[in-house]
């Protein structure tokens, strides 16, 4: 999921797919830990997108204390 694609979304909305993303992280981490997963970038993508979410919700707390 790009940057872009994540501003679009509103703060309800960032914070539902952080949850979902990060059920599905740690599940193919679980996964990948008893058999190896067919693409492990897929784990290494997974987190960036957790990270670029909770960047960008990060952001609108900031701006809105402000």
């Amino acid at each position: 999921m790009k940057t872009s694609e994540i501003k679009e979304l509103s703060t309800a909305e960032i914070q539902e797919r952080i949850a979902t993303e990060s059920e599905a992280l740690v599940r193919m981490e679980m996964n990948h830990a008893v058999s190896p997963v067919d693409n492990p970038q897929s784990i290494r993508a997974s987190r960036r997108t957790v990270a670029r979410l909770k960047t960008i919700l990060r952001l609108r707390q900031i701006s809105e204390t402000k």
